[in-house]
């Protein structure tokens, strides 16, 4: 879940005038950060640690110790700060506040995302989905597994963890993409879509009716007794929602996209399924589904020795950190037997750490595990289109031939 800024800010938030001498510096075209970052992240670490680059109007940290300095410390270093662009679309949540705010938004959440919990909670509903999209990708003239299985799959287990169960998946797919274009959008500098703001309104109008009705078992109606206000429980439906659903979508597909284009570890993993939750963490490493996370500074600091003044945008690049060379070896090699691949910062770290990590982990684990269990023989239908994006990232398309 990503938010950039939403205006570059005067003084850099703070209302100063003066110039500020920001050092290191790399002018960085924003369309190769859309295409390939990765290249532009290791020119970068060449100058330092964290780097100010003004197409950005930001500081950003291309190595893992930084982004995890970063992310650890919410009193220097905040999400609470008015250009913070999800919440200028779904206002107030857990993911655009700190300290007891943020505490109060995540709390009534926490129980139901834990990994027994989600377990229990989702393991068969999430195998009958799979089963079923599985024998509709069968039967497809072109199968393409991220919108036959990937982006179906990443709806439905969103569909039934908030308490969406009861409408049309097209609906839910609407309002996800309409909030994960709006955050894109607001992103780059733009005002937030109409589309996306009669997305939360139909959300907020959605969660009041679903906690009106007896409780539904869902995550929702479990926050909801456990003392989740509704006005703000919807704000926070909003954030799972378009997170949920992008990141459990982009990291299906993406690992799948990994593989496929990899056949010597996609045969590996076909003959010992063992190698999936690594060949997971690997792909996770290797191409994070969102890029990056912003904080902005409340205070002068120094930062792995850049001087980073109060209201300074700093954009936490996940993918640069996940890719450091410092820790981990031949970096941008696909390896699925790397020991340390689950060190990647792709979920975060800190008190913003993915909500749902355990849920989308399944989601993918399972997926993959019974694509190849049905379709031993799966290989790409020709060149894959690549993985691109500016915050959030995927393959355009991932299709197969099923053998």
């Amino acid at each position: 879940m990503i938010a950039g800024p939403a205006r570059p800010a005067a003084g850099c938030g703070t209302g100063r005038l003066v110039p500020v001498n920001r050092t290191p510096q790399a002018h960085v075209p924003l369309d190769l950060l859309t295409a390939d970052p990765h290249p532009v992240w290791a020119r970068l670490r060449e100058l330092g640690e964290v780097v100010w680059v003004p197409e950005i109007d930001g500081w950003v940290t291309v190595t893992r110790a930084a982004a995890a300095a970063v992310m650890r410390d919410a009193r220097s270093f905040t999400v609470d700060d008015p250009r913070f662009s999800t919440s200028r679309i779904v206002g107030a949540s857990m993911l655009s506040t700190d300290g007891a705010a943020h505490t109060a938004h995540r709390r009534p959440w926490a129980d139901g995302f834990r990994p027994v919990a989600v377990r229990d909670r989702f393991t068969e509903a999430l195998r009958q989905e799979i089963d079923r999209l599985l024998d509709d990708l069968a039967e497809a003239a072109e199968p393409d597994l991220r919108t036959g299985l990937a982006a179906p799959l990443a709806t439905a287990a969103m569909a039934q963890a908030l308490g969406l169960s009861g409408l049309e998946v097209g609906q839910v797919l609407d309002w996800y993409r309409a909030m994960v274009a709006g955050v894109d959008e607001v992103t780059r500098g733009g005002e937030p879509p109409a589309a996306a703001l009669r997305a939360m309104a139909g959300i907020r109008h959605h969660v009041a009716h679903a906690l009106s009705e007896p409780a539904s078992g869902s995550v929702l109606s479990d926050a909801a007794a456990a003392g989740g206000d509704p006005a703000v429980l919807a704000a926070d439906v909003a954030v799972l929602l378009f997170g949920g659903v992008d990141t459990a979508e982009s990291m299906t597909a993406i690992a799948a996209h990994h593989l496929l284009s990899h056949p010597d570890a996609l045969r590996a993993v076909a003959a010992d399924p063992a190698l999936l939750p690594g060949a997971v963490q690997e792909s996770l490493r290797l191409e994070p589904a969102a890029t990056r996370v912003d904080r902005y500074a409340t205070a002068d600091v120094e930062l792995a020795g850049a001087a980073v003044r109060a209201g300074d945008l700093v954009v936490v690049s996940l993918s640069a950190a996940n890719r450091d060379p410092a820790v981990f070896d031949d970096p941008d090699t696909f390896d699925i037997h790397r020991e340390n691949a689950d060190q990647h910062l792709s979920f975060a770290i800190g008190p913003h750490y993915c909500l749902g990590v355990h849920l989308t982990t399944l989601q993918t684990t399972l997926a993959l595990t019974l694509l190849l269990e049905r379709f031993p023989g799966i290989r790409a239908a020709g060149p894959l289109p690549p993985v691109q994006g500016f915050v959030f990232r995927k393959p355009l398309a991932v299709p197969v031939l099923l053998g």
